[in-house]
């Protein structure tokens, strides 16, 4: 499975207490390559576990990689801040649709489903998910 890390997933994975650490364990033992993700998402989930070396040690080990400069895409993600200003998208939420738009291969992993069915990439297209069941 090719995918994009949201912090959720993470934080669900990293943390056998949370309610979907056994589908995160699940997902991540699907997983072909590195997962996709972003230094915002990378900020939320090491603030979330109150763990640095957790998030560290999943670069490490190469659950995931870094794979987005937001200096890169300045114009792209205040257009989407501007498009999505009702549903207030942190940044890291913003980093994940323009990294869905440059890799349409990937389907975002996250728990969030309620935002992410909403944001479209390239102002139309679903994004494609790996959620949790209902």
């Amino acid at each position: 499975m090719k995918g994009i890390a949201d912090t959720g997933f993470l934080v669900a994975f990293a943390n056998r207490g949370d309610r979907y650490h056994d589908w995160a364990v699940s997902v991540a033992e699907q997983v072909t390559e590195p997962l996709l993700t972003c230094e915002a998402v990378l900020a939320e989930a090491a603030f979330h576990l109150e763990s640095v070396p957790a998030v560290l040690a999943m670069l490490r080990d190469g659950l995931a990689e870094l794979a987005f400069d937001c200096r890169e895409h300045l114009p792209q993600l205040a257009a989407l801040a501007q498009r999505y200003a009702n549903r207030k998208p942190d940044l890291a939420d913003l980093c994940l649709i323009r990294m869905s738009e440059l890799h349409p291969r990937h389907s975002v992993i996250t728990v969030d489903r309620d935002d992410f069915r909403v944001y479209r990439r390239n102002k139309r297209d679903v994004l494609p998910l790996v959620c949790p069941p209902d």
